[in-house]
């Protein structure tokens, strides 16, 4: 799939030296068939990381993506510099009359927060409340995703005992619906997380339907009957040094983190981390993209109702 981005963006060398399609803005405009539009609303304090580990994912059907990045205007980033936040994303106010094949939104480390406490809930309320009308379906991922099961369905997380951090198997459900096509029937994902929503509450909403889940995770993979909403509670998109990163991280701050299960061969942090769970998330991207997004949404997106 050929990612459409701006030409001077800093992490298209990257996508390109790791053999990933990339269509800068000239080529892409001389095509003829429309591309997909998705939106991208990056929460995590490192955007170029992640607009990097989401590129990726998105990067692996026949599809044209035309991706924009937002980013919330009542929240100042301290992490990645104002003049990349100037450059390349839009407030959701520059982008709110507008209509998205497919949206995304990322998780965000403030899980301990109360939603409410969250400085920027009110305008991601209102982002989630726009996406029932501007964007045929939307993925929500980690917090993301708990922040929209309270949202839509009023599912409130759960704090855990402990840090959930490393990688974990989830068996299939529901085998016949499309976003698992393809899926083997144990496959592993990353988690990085504090919070938990509870399983046996989505297991009571008529809408929802577990489509993954985990011993130990929990429902990982949800979505609502229409295809409109999907969520990932977990961070499929994680490259294989996200969770050494954050480990090591911890460590450097003095805390002490317990080491991600799962993770290191032989938990030994020294050894490089096996990458176990890329080929089913390029597989979930690729098939939201597809059945959620591509096959459902209409050619004019003036007319998504």
């Amino acid at each position: 799939m050929p990612i459409r981005v701006q030409n001077d963006l800093p992490v298209k060398g990257k996508l390109e030296e790791e053999n990933i399609f990339v269509m800068d803005e000239h080529r892409a405009t001389h095509q003829d068939i429309r591309p997909i539009r998705i939106g991208l609303l990056n929460l995590m304090p490192l955007k170029e990381d992640t607009e990097l580990q989401i590129l990726r994912s998105l990067s692996n059907t026949p599809l044209q993506v035309d991706v924009t990045f937002v980013c919330v205007a009542s929240h100042q980033s301290k992490n990645t510099p104002t003049s990349h936040l100037n450059k390349f994303y839009q407030k959701f106010d520059e982008i709110k009359d507008e209509k998205f094949d497919g949206f995304i939104i990322t998780g965000a480390p403030i899980e301990k927060l109360q939603f409410e406490d969250v400085d920027y809930w009110e305008e991601l309320v209102e982002i989630m409340k726009w996406t029932t009308t501007n964007v045929t379906s939307t993925l929500h991922l980690c917090w993301g995703a708990q922040a929209a099961y309270y949202y839509h369905y009023g599912i409130d997380k759960v704090d855990l005992p402990e840090k959930l951090s490393g990688i974990f198997s989830h068996k299939v459900e529901n085998r016949k619906i499309p976003l698992v096509r393809g899926f083997d029937d144990i496959f592993y994902a990353p988690h990085s997380r504090y919070t938990d929503v509870p399983i046996s509450e989505i297991e009571k909403n008529e809408d929802l339907i577990i489509l993954a889940k985990g011993n130990e995770s929990g429902a990982f993979l949800v979505m609502s009957k229409d295809g409109s909403k999907i969520f990932v509670l977990g961070h499929p998109e994680y490259d294989r040094i996200t969770l050494d990163q954050e480990y090591k991280r911890d460590l450097g701050k003095g805390e002490h983190p317990k080491m991600p299960k799962n993770y290191y061969p032989n938990d030994d942090d020294n050894n490089r981390p096996i990458l176990s769970w890329r080929a089913n998330a390029n597989n979930l991207y690729t098939n939201w993209l597809n059945y959620y997004v591509y096959q459902a949404t209409p050619y004019d997106l003036n007319s998504i109702e």
